[in-house]
């Protein structure tokens, strides 16, 4: 982008993204002291609307809240105590609190978003919505650069001392990156989700995970009155082919089991949508003075509920390593941030790719592949230890 008749500002760090990763980095980074400027390609009111993710672990909720963007979710999420796995038409419960001391909370990611963005402005930090033409520069100088073109149009560059990549898979941060620097780990499963958000009452008061002989299916929740449904179907499937009607009664086939159960009650589909399974992450994280987080480094299929947590657990490492470096100069931590981050993520793309494997119908299984996975579901319900392991993991690993 030459010939720019703009003058440079700068900033400490640029941040790339104002999704849960970017805006919660600003605000970590605002708290100790660091100034930053966020650059987001959408505008406001989608990234406020998008909805995503909605499981919050034990420790991204503590971290939230003391970070000072957690007040609302205090207030409005849904904390739960456990989840509940059925198969072969009974359900078993996984008892978080007892066997592991913690709890979830559901509390939608646009939610989040909002609850961040408020706190943002509110405090004077400035995010640039609706940016285009975004490209990265000099990144392994002292003087790191975005350039950009703001809502108006006008050319824009940012030179920065550090660069946070938190605009997702499909960012530019990771493929500013040049050839041969990072090395991709990726897994495409052989199956879809197909999620709806309904006007309905919940199901249960808990999360419930189905394996059933047409497939997985998952009942979560919003809020009180809105519920988030899924269903596994074919990798290629195409979203016309499913009606509302066609939904529903595959919804009520897969999750009305065989024992006594509430009924699931159909409401007005708000948003329907297919998404893609899919594992992958890069190594390193980091290259120059441009650091990799949340799903540009690395994406988990959303059995085992990650992703957003996963985001949070990258920039409160990369907060505390900037910090160090601000503080006293030490670049340890900030040459660690890989290492340390990739230990959690191989950690929950391990638990996420067991849940998966364990809770859905793989097309090419055999019977005796079949008859493994039911006696893990077995053991799983049945051991303490087994399901021990799974709340361990599905409540969030120590945060770093």
């Amino acid at each position: 982008m030459g010939g720019r008749t703009c003058g440079a500002m700068r900033v400490q760090v640029g941040i790339v993204g104002a999704g849960p990763a970017g805006l919660l980095l600003a605000q970590l980074l605002h708290l100790a002291g660091i100034e930053s400027v966020i650059i987001e390609n959408r505008s406001r009111a989608y990234c406020e609307s998008r909805v995503r993710a909605g499981l919050i672990e034990q420790g991204s909720v503590d971290l939230l809240v003391a970070s000072g963007v957690g007040e609302r979710m205090g207030r409005e999420g849904l904390v739960h105590d456990g989840n509940a796995l059925r198969f072969d038409g009974r359900s078993h419960r996984i008892d978080f609190l007892g066997l592991v001391g913690k709890r979830i909370t559901i509390y939608g990611q646009q939610e989040i978003v909002k609850d961040m963005i408020a706190v943002r402005l509110a405090g004077g930090g400035r995010i640039d919505f609706e940016v285009d033409d975004v490209t990265l520069h000099d990144l392994t100088s002292e003087r790191p650069a975005i350039r950009y073109r703001d809502a108006g149009g006008a050319p824009q560059e940012l030179v920065c001392d550090f660069i946070a990549g938190c605009d997702g898979f499909h960012g530019i941060s990771r493929p500013t990156i040049p050839d041969g620097v990072l090395t991709a780990f990726d897994r495409i499963y052989p199956f879809s989700w197909l999620g709806i958000l309904s006007e309905s009452p919940p199901l249960s008061h808990e999360l419930l995970y189905v394996l059933h002989e047409r497939g997985f299916a998952l009942f979560t929740m919003r809020s009180n009155s809105i519920s988030r449904l899924y269903l596994q179907v074919d990798a290629d499937e195409d979203i016309d082919a499913w009606p509302d009607e066609r939904i529903w009664a595959e919804l009520h086939a897969r999750l009305e089991g065989a024992e006594p159960a509430p009924p699931l009650r159909e409401g007005p589909v708000l948003q329907k949508g297919i998404t893609p399974m899919r594992s992958y992450v890069v190594e390193p994280m980091q290259f120059g003075r441009l650091f990799l987080a949340g799903d540009a480094a690395h994406i988990v299929p959303p059995t085992g509920a990650k992703g957003m947590n996963l985001a949070f657990a990258d920039v409160n490492v990369l907060a505390r390593a900037l910090g160090a470096f601000y503080a006293g100069g030490s670049t340890s931590a900030l040459d660690a941030y890989s290492a340390t981050c990739l230990r959690r993520v191989w950690k929950a793309e391990r638990f996420s790719w067991w849940m998966t494997s364990m809770l859905h119908r793989y097309p090419k299984r055999t019977p005796f592949e079949q008859r493994l996975q039911m006696a893990e579901l077995d053991y799983v319900t049945s051991s303490r230890a087994g399901a021990e392991s799974l709340a361990e993991n599905y409540v969030g690993l120590p945060l770093e």
